[in-house]
């Protein structure tokens, strides 16, 4: 038994999961005890030539969740002040529901299953997003709870770079320093990063992009937290 196929490619490219690109910077190493401080998502979509690109990016200053710690190393790397006024951070349950939100209706929009994070070094990011989920008690986070796409292991077998900063710069894109370290611009070239080198792949002949008919056993699994 066969059926019609999604009407958007990037539902066979991930096996039905939608990729999102996150980024967090934190108040230290522990995603259970350490602050939350900012978080940005980067959309992503596949255009009419079947090359994955950025969409749109949400990103969020956030309070520090009571009772948390701060680590002063991990705020001189990032340079956050967070109790800075001009900051403008939003409680961490308010940045989540909004990035929320938009993931969903993308992965609706893109006929995937769920989402499943992007990150360089992603253990770190899925962990800190899997910790506040938790602590604010969201009954349905978007994001598949474990599986994650890491651009450090991408990065090293398609450039021999892990570092983000030379693997970008390996893969020919723009790197800037001074903005390091903020969720948003890393966020953002971390996406980038994915993208070419999904797009490379691509263009190696490593993905059919739209079958004709997806069969039945092949088809996008309707349960993928069963795995």
């Amino acid at each position: 038994m066969t059926r019609s196929a999604p009407k958007h490619p990037i539902a066979y490219r991930f096996r039905g999961f939608l990729p999102v690109v996150i980024d967090v910077e934190t108040g230290g190493f522990n995603a259970k005890t350490d602050a939350l401080l900012e978080i940005a998502a980067v959309l992503l979509t596949m255009d009419a030539q079947g090359q994955m690109v950025r969409e749109h990016t949400l990103a969020y200053h956030v309070e520090p969740f009571p009772g948390m710690q701060l680590n002063p190393d991990s705020l001189a790397v990032n340079g956050i002040d967070p109790y800075h006024p001009f900051r403008f951070a939003i409680p961490e349950n308010d940045a989540l529901n909004h990035i929320f939100k938009a993931v969903r209706q993308s992965v609706k929009t893109h006929h995937c299953t769920r989402a499943i994070l992007v990150g360089h070094n992603a253990f770190f990011d899925l962990g800190f997003l899997n910790a506040a989920v938790a602590r604010n008690k969201i009954k349905r986070c978007p994001f598949h709870q474990f599986s994650s796409f890491d651009t450090v292991s991408l990065a090293g077998l398609a450039y021999g770079q892990t570092v983000l900063s030379r693997a970008a710069t390996a893969a020919g894109l723009d790197w800037e320093k001074e903005q390091a370290h903020s969720a948003i611009y890393d966020a953002e070239r971390t996406a980038d990063l994915f993208c070419k080198i999904i797009n490379q792949w691509q263009e190696l002949g490593g993905w059919p992009l739209r079958p004709a008919v997806l069969s039945e056993s092949a088809a996008p699994a309707a349960k993928p937290d069963s795995e």
